[in-house]
């Protein structure tokens, strides 16, 4: 259950800052964290429970991915100033689903990172780019992704899906990507030479150097299973739900010069205010969104 609750300001560790939180985000990871994880990969939910806890969450306060501003810093921070706009990724530490957080200024494998905030994006958009830019950055750098290549990504319209269509366009690939019917022009606008819909084709139309299947094992279609064998000699397949995917402050940095760079926007499907997080899990677990959901939070 989800509910909305007066919690006391935190106050940062000498390590940390403290953030008035502008913005966050919903994923599918979000979701099943929150639930049961039956759906989820038998691999994902050890590592998921041993993590984040097995009765309960150990953070009652959701939310992994923020835009805000430094309110508060500690007394050995050096890489942030009061004021500073930020964006990042907190990992299983959570807590962003909150006007307010205390983060480390430095992160880590599991705890992700905070950097500064793309100077052309709003504090809806920044907080939409750390989990399915980091996601898709991870595993078409982990498929050597080049100029010249082809490459197929299946899902193409959902938080790492549109990410994955313009971050493999930036490095000079030709891309298909896979769709329903009402989002073949939002992927062909994202720069997708090609959009097949999985509601009605089965023939992934030629042979990839890679194949990226950006929704994960919960989802399949005939098109799907047909990618799985359309992969040129040498050729990669990648999922979502292979691996633990590095969510690094480097990455963070990657993203926002590629923002900065016009590369890469995120998409927003919806926004809802921070007292309706609930109904935002809702709608994110109906798996029909396109990009991502926004949680916009303003303090009282």
């Amino acid at each position: 259950m989800l509910e909305l609750r007066e919690v006391p300001l935190p106050s940062p560790g000498s390590q940390q800052v403290r953030i008035r939180v502008h913005a966050s985000s919903v994923s599918v990871t979000d979701c099943r964290v929150r639930s049961d994880l039956s759906s989820a990969p038998l691999v994902f939910r050890f590592l998921a429970r041993l993590t984040v806890g097995f009765g309960r969450p150990r953070q009652p306060i959701l939310g992994s991915a923020l835009a805000g501003e430094i309110e508060a810093v500690g007394n050995t921070v050096k890489r942030f100033a009061v004021g500073d706009r930020v964006y990042g990724y907190s990992g299983v530490r959570f807590g962003c689903f909150a006007e307010y957080v205390c983060l480390k200024e430095s992160g880590g494998l599991m705890t992700g990172g905070l950097v500064p905030a793309p100077t052309n994006l709003s504090s809806a958009e920044a907080a939409a780019l750390p989990y399915g830019g980091l996601m898709a950055l991870h595993f078409l750098r982990k498929a050597e992704v080049r100029s010249g290549q082809r490459v197929l990504i299946y899902g193409a319209s959902g938080a790492v899906g549109t990410a994955a269509v313009q971050i493999a366009r930036h490095f000079g690939a030709e891309v298909t990507g896979v769709c329903s019917t009402a989002n073949l022009d939002l992927v062909k606008s994202l720069g997708a030479e090609r959009v097949l819909d999985y509601t009605k084709e089965d023939n992934p139309g030629g042979r990839y150097d890679l194949v990226f299947d950006a929704v994960g094992l919960r989802k399949t279609s005939p098109l799907k299973e047909a990618c799985r064998n359309a992969l040129l000699p040498g050729g990669k397949y990648q999922s979502v739900d292979r691996g633990a995917p590095r969510m690094e402050a480097s990455g963070l940095m990657v993203l926002r010069e590629l923002a900065e760079a016009g590369a890469l926007k995120p998409v927003i499907d919806r926004e809802y205010p921070l007292e309706q997080v609930a109904e935002a899990h809702r709608y994110v677990e109906q798996g029909h969104k396109r990009g991502n959901v926004v949680i916009a939070i303003r303090d009282n």
